[in-house]
């Protein structure tokens, strides 16, 4: 993989992130690191999913690839905010 196409992960994988986290209802106690990561995985695995079931390579914007992109990065920052406690105040 070239510098531009780890570049542009990471650019996707934020945005998928951030929406991920928009989708996501109440507040989540995850870094913003821990988002893009999240994003940038669920990136990869949406493209796998969108490919697999051969909704990947349609003319124009991939709305339904978009799409389970951003529900796997909710469902990955729900499941990483879950895992956090809270520190006793």
């Amino acid at each position: 993989m070239e510098i531009t196409g780890i570049i542009s992960a990471l650019l996707i994988g934020l945005a998928v992130g951030g929406l991920g986290r928009l989708v996501v209802p109440g507040r989540q106690h995850v870094s913003l690191l821990l988002t893009i990561f999240v994003g940038v995985v669920a990136a990869f695995l949406g493209t796998a999913a969108a490919t697999v079931l051969g909704v990947a390579d349609t003319a124009g914007i991939d709305w339904i690839e978009l799409a389970m992109q951003v529900g796997l990065a909710g469902a990955g920052v729900a499941a990483l905010s879950g895992t956090k406690t809270r520190q006793p105040q």
